[in-house]
């Protein structure tokens, strides 16, 4: 998870003069101590319970009682901070803004969350699996808390980095609902297996998609009077450039979880069906309540792109910078990839490691 963690560190501060990026890398850094500190100590606390590092010895361990609890508490919380999981999120959006754009939506919203999740599957899963009944309820809170209040706050933004750390954060809750679910369906490998995989495939068409949309804020970034930095610079955007306008829409009705984005459409229904399966049917209704507000601000951004641009600014004309070209291809490879699993979902979901 470290090696992981420093180079996202080096490169959110690669922008050794600007003051912002040099504050995203500290305040990324100062929290991912505390969140090392708090899982080591768990760790430690496993070890000295069980004598051993391996997870298939640690699964097989019976004894410790309340100080194993504990310590898989302090190993949850250790990986909540790099998942962004409410309440340890507090780096999050400051990060996000301060770091490069295109650090910020490959890095930080995908790279760490990915090698969050993954070690989070692997030691509950593997190691602590007989423990399901314990920690299953915990990530049930920490899931309906996150995806909650990450879906409120964007609600408020106006600044698009910012609102896409906290659909990120909102995002983390939905891939932690299927994992909560476990504590239901503990002695059943075929549906652990089924649980495990809608996680791993939202996981999947959720990098994808976001990719893609820091693509667009990239791009837009680099083009004419387009700033990208705030919902309103997107105005008029579909009638300078009509494919990029059309992407963004075609991607963030896929984050929101509606036509004719049917991968997160399907992503949201696989998670919401596997969280049913395993018991936990007020978390899934949860779930569905907060699609239902993260499509406002989804909304809101797109018809942004169709609107008016404000009179006495025109897009600039000129030789395209090499990081546009670089951008426009990420834009259509996200596109092309996010409309294929909106075609055979399949390809992702209900994969299992």
């Amino acid at each position: 998870m470290e090696t992981l963690t420093l180079p996202v560190l080096a490169l959110a501060a690669i922008r050794r003069r600007d003051r912002r990026s040099s504050e995203a890398a500290v305040k990324m850094f100062l929290f991912s101590l505390v969140s090392t500190a708090v899982m080591l100590y768990g760790v430690s606390l496993i070890y000295g319970i069980s004598g051993t590092v391996f997870l298939s010895r640690i699964a097989v361990f019976d004894g410790g009682g309340p100080l194993t609890w504990l310590a898989i508490l302090l190993v949850v919380v250790g990986f909540g901070f790099k998942i962004s999981l409410v309440p340890f999120h507090f780096w999050a959006p400051d990060t996000y803004s301060g770091a490069p754009v295109s650090v910020a939506g490959f890095s930080l919203s995908v790279i760490s969350k990915a090698g969050g999740l993954a070690g989070l599957i692997l030691v509950l899963v593997t190691a602590f699996g007989r423990y399901a009944v314990i920690w299953g309820p915990w990530l049930a809170v920490l899931a309906a808390i996150t995806m909650t209040m990450g879906n409120l706050v964007a609600l408020r933004q106006t600044r698009i980095v910012r609102l896409l750390a906290w659909s990120s954060i909102a995002h983390a809750g939905y891939m932690l609902t299927p994992l909560a679910a476990l504590a239901g369906v503990a002695d059943r490998p075929e549906l652990v297996r089924g649980l495990v995989g809608a996680a791993v495939g939202y996981l999947a068409i959720y990098a994808l998609m976001t990719i893609g949309v820091f693509a667009v804020v990239s791009f837009a970034g680099w083009v004419g009077p387009y700033g990208g930095g705030a919902l309103d610079d997107y105005r008029g955007l579909a009638r300078s450039h009509p494919l990029v306008a059309l992407c963004l829409a075609f991607l963030l009705a896929s984050l929101a979880g509606v036509p004719p984005g049917l991968a997160g459409f399907f992503a949201k229904i696989f998670v919401f069906r596997a969280t049913v399966a395993g018991g936990y049917g007020w978390l899934a209704v949860l779930m569905a309540i907060n699609a239902v507000i993260g499509l406002s601000y989804y909304l809101s951004w797109a018809v942004r792109l169709f609107d008016r641009r404000p009179a006495g600014l025109t897009v600039g004309s000129g030789p395209v910078p090499r990081p546009v070209a670089a951008a426009a291809a990420a834009i259509a490879a996200a596109t092309a990839g996010t409309a294929l699993l909106s075609v055979v979902p399949g390809l992702v979901l209900g994969f299992s490691p």
